[in-house]
């Protein structure tokens, strides 16, 4: 079963509760019949809470500037891959959360929760966002204020979100000390403790073994690949490369 059916058929939102469960029910229509067996019912509420997160607190972001515009539905799309026979489906999820008046914190504060043992996950999270807010090639001021809500409601503070949002710097513009999160007089062994540090939190690998969807898979290698850059950078500056 594909992740749009587990959402939309509501097996995951029985378990999980909360606004995230009520809104999978509210759009579902139904609830169906929990599985016999734990783990199916566990490893669904985790890819579904994540994914239907991202949707929630992309849509209200969307919101943030002003308007939706075509580029950040179509980054959404992007993020998804949403195949074209649950295109409506998602778009009803999608709007629903638009429209409610619930404000985004009770979405961000269950996520919190739910993965506050896995802080790289609601990182992987803020990453899917910020690449819905730069889809039409600005982050505006009210964008990174929703964002930086976001993120203080997940447990990072200023430092750890302007690590997070350098990485989501266009071109070579990004500050690679600020990419990893490393002071410019840090010593070389303690950048290359932290570049290893961030990079197996960030492996695609691990994030797999958690059962997350494969879209935040490919995000994952994305984000390591400018962690890897950042460190080929600062090597090359400080002539070790």
């Amino acid at each position: 079963m594909s992740i749009w059916s587990t959402l939309l058929g509501g097996a995951a939102g029985f378990a999980m509760g909360g606004p995230l469960g009520a809104l999978i029910g509210a759009v579902a229509g139904h609830v169906i019949d929990r599985p016999s067996s734990d783990e199916p019912v566990k490893d669904a509420t985790k890819k579904v809470s994540f994914t239907i997160g991202v949707i929630v607190l992309g849509a209200k972001m969307a919101k943030a500037d002003g308007a939706v515009t075509r580029d950040e539905v179509a980054a959404f799309r992007e993020v998804f891959h949403v195949p074209p026979h649950e295109v409506k489906n998602v778009a009803r999820v999608f709007d629903r959360a638009k429209k409610e008046v619930t404000g985004f914190e009770p979405y961000a504060q269950q996520l919190a929760k739910l993965f506050k043992d896995n802080p790289a996950v609601l990182e992987d999270l803020l990453d899917a966002l910020f690449h819905i807010a730069k889809a039409d090639g600005v982050l505006h001021p009210s964008e990174i204020a929703y964002l930086q809500a976001v993120a203080s409601i997940f447990g990072f503070d200023d430092a750890a979100f302007e690590r997070i949002q350098a990485g989501h710097v266009s071109g070579g513009e990004a500050d690679p000390y600020l990419v990893l999160g490393v002071p410019r007089d840090a010593s070389d062994e303690d950048i290359k403790s932290r570049y290893r540090t961030l990079v197996r939190e960030n492996h695609p690998d691990t994030l797999m073994a958690q059962g997350l969807p494969q879209e935040f898979i490919d995000l994952a290698t994305e984000k390591v690949a400018t962690i890897n850059d950042a460190y080929d950078s600062i090597q090359k500056h400080r002539g070790q490369a």
